[in-house]
């Protein structure tokens, strides 16, 4: 199993907000597509590690995956998931963005087809819609942040538009319905 996330603006708050309600020992990795700053360095790995005890870090190319731990896209690179490691690409930017949320549900939906639970979270485009329905047609499990409680609605709206997730929830519900995904 995997869970992949994916967010842009308000991201920061909403998956800070996440890992401090996740519990220890998840079954499964978690791959997040942030949007971020080409210049962030390891920055977003550093803030997120102090709301969680699950290890979080930067993805690095063919990095083997461990349950219960949290890896990044990088800034400037695809992330994707290839079963049970990490690949990055520079391919072009998917809704101008490196990493793509798009880019990384697919993949991940790919790989692990019903074993992927897809988490879509507050931004301001529509990137992660096409990939999140891509992990619904692959019969893996959509969670849905609920758009008039995110911080930019657009990204949740284009998903709810694209396909009828799973779960639409207030940012509060989003860790226990991945606890309950991974059941």
């Amino acid at each position: 199993m995997i869970v992949a996330i994916g967010c842009s603006w308000g991201g920061l708050k909403a998956l800070e907000h996440i890992l401090d309600a996740l519990p220890q020992g998840l079954p499964a990795p978690i791959v997040i597509a942030q949007h971020r700053a080409p210049d962030d360095g390891d920055l977003l790995a550093g803030l997120l590690s102090s709301h969680t005890d699950l290890g979080v870090q930067d993805a690095e190319d063919k990095h083997e995956m461990k349950p219960g731990c949290v890896y990044l896209g990088p800034p400037g690179y695809h992330l994707l998931v290839e079963k049970g490691t990490l690949a990055l690409s520079t391919q072009e930017e998917v809704h101008f963005s490196r990493p793509s949320i798009d880019v990384l549900f697919t993949s991940a939906a790919d790989s692990y087809g019903s074993g992927c639970v897809g988490v879509l979270l507050t931004g301001a485009n529509a990137d992660g819609a096409q990939g999140l329905a891509h992990i619904k047609r692959r019969g893996g499990h959509t969670i849905v942040q609920d758009p008039d409680d995110a911080e930019r609605s657009e990204m949740p709206a284009a998903a709810i538009a694209e396909l009828e997730p799973d779960v639409i929830v207030a940012l509060d519900g989003v860790a226990s319905a991945i606890v309950r995904a991974l059941r």
